[in-house]
This record gives C-alpha cells, sequence and structure tokens, in this order.
C-alpha cells in the first residue's frame, strides 16, 4: 500500500455535494479520496461512489470507503476506513482478505496498539482539533499529542502509517508533518475555500515541500 501524504474526507456543503467536493479534490491533484456520507442511505452511497470511483482509478488515486466494508467490492473501492464503533478489523479483513486497505481510528496509544494488532494498514489519529463534521468528538489531541503517540509507536515497536485527521487547516499542515505524522486527512478546509480545486493545488505544493 502507497499511503499518500494527503487524504481528501468528503462532506458536503450547501453549494457542493459529496461527488462534487471529490472530484473538485481529485482535479486539485490529491491521489487519496475517502468517501464519508454518514447517516446516508446505502443506495445514495452506491449512486455518489459510481460516480467517484472511476474518476478516482482514472487518475491512479485510492478510493476508500468509510464504514460499509459490504459495499467495497460492490463499488469496486480500494478499501475500507474503520471508526471506533465500526465492524472490528479482524472482522473486516476477514471478509475482504489481503488485497483491500484497511484503515481504522485512533485516539489514543491504546487505540494504535489494538488497530495495529488487528492487522490493519494504517491509521487516522485524531481529532487534532475541534470539527464540526463529526459527532461525538473524542478528545482534542493536537501537536504535543501527535509527538507523545510517534514517540510511544517507537518505544513499542509500532510501525505502521499515521493520517492526522480532525479540524486541519493548511497552516497546520507542516507543523503535524514534523511530529513525525505520515499524512495529512482534510475536508472542510478545501471544501470551504472560495476555489476548492485551487486550495488542494496550494496545499499538495506545501506538502511536497516536506519531505
Amino acid at each position: 500500500m502507497k499511503l499518500e501524504k494527503l487524504q481528501f474526507i468528503t462532506h458536503q456543503t450547501a453549494n457542493i455535494n459529496y461527488a462534487e467536493g471529490a472530484l473538485m479534490a481529485l482535479c486539485g491533484g490529491c491521489r487519496w479520496i475517502q468517501l464519508r456520507m454518514k447517516d446516508a442511505e446505502t443506495s445514495e452511497i452506491i449512486d455518489v461512489a459510481k460516480i467517484i470511483e472511476p474518476a478516482c482509478h482514472r487518475v491512479g488515486a485510492t478510493f476508500i470507503i468509510d464504514d460499509h466494508v459490504e459495499l467495497v467490492k460492490t463499488i469496486n473501492a480500494d478499501g475500507v476506513h474503520l471508526g471506533k464503533n465500526d465492524m472490528s478489523i479482524k472482522e473486516a479483513r476477514n471478509i475482504l482478505g489481503s488485497k483491500y486497505i484497511i484503515g481504522g481510528t485512533a485516539n489514543t496509544i491504546e487505540d494504535i496498539v489494538n488497530i495495529y494488532q488487528s492487522g490493519a494498514d494504517y491509521i487516522g489519529c485524531g481529532p487534532f482539533k475541534f470539527t464540526s463534521t463529526k459527532k461525538n468528538l473524542s478528545p482534542i489531541i493536537g501537536l504535543e499529542g501527535y509527538k507523545k503517540i510517534i514517540s510511544d509507536m517507537k518505544q513499542l515497536h509500532i510501525d505502521i502509517p499515521i493520517v492526522a485527521i480532525g479540524g486541519i487547516v493548511d497552516e497546520d499542515i507542516l507543523p503535524i508533518l514534523q511530529t513525525g505524522i505520515n499524512g495529512i486527512a482534510l475536508s472542510g478546509c478545501v471544501i470551504n475555500a472560495d476555489n476548492p480545486v485551487e486550495k488542494m493545488k496550494q496545499i499538495i505544493n506545501k506538502t511536497n515541500t516536506y519531505k
């Protein structure tokens, strides 16, 4: 699995729907899209996936579905991201096998240990700070929290890619990457920009300066 440094998690606004947001992120150069449609009907998710999946695979982007393990093969996704209250990673791996990507959500080092031992491919760790896109928010982590998590992982010899999630804006990106975090997941800061395509391009250019 090649983990992209930047991931886009779908979100909708009054003016931009889920599919449009994903297509804008792709147009701006993002190559990892997570389709997240909390509380949507399965049929709605499939309809949106039919638009996003071919667009992703045309440009070689990774297409991940949030939560819905049962839809991964149906919509030709590359994998699934599982939250704390979703299906267990072990169960998802039993259903999907080894060729699909499975990510899990963590808030603490204990979560990371559990997800790592369950056989996930990467971890979304957050929230970095407050975000309005999530209900029932876990405790905020912040830069110092990420530094501590990365340090604890090294001590425990845990080697798994960690992606920062939750309320991240462009000025947060380089400080977060400097903690040792492998990637950044964005949503609102792109989709709420005056020009989401240009915003994504700017963020990717900035991120690429950090090796």
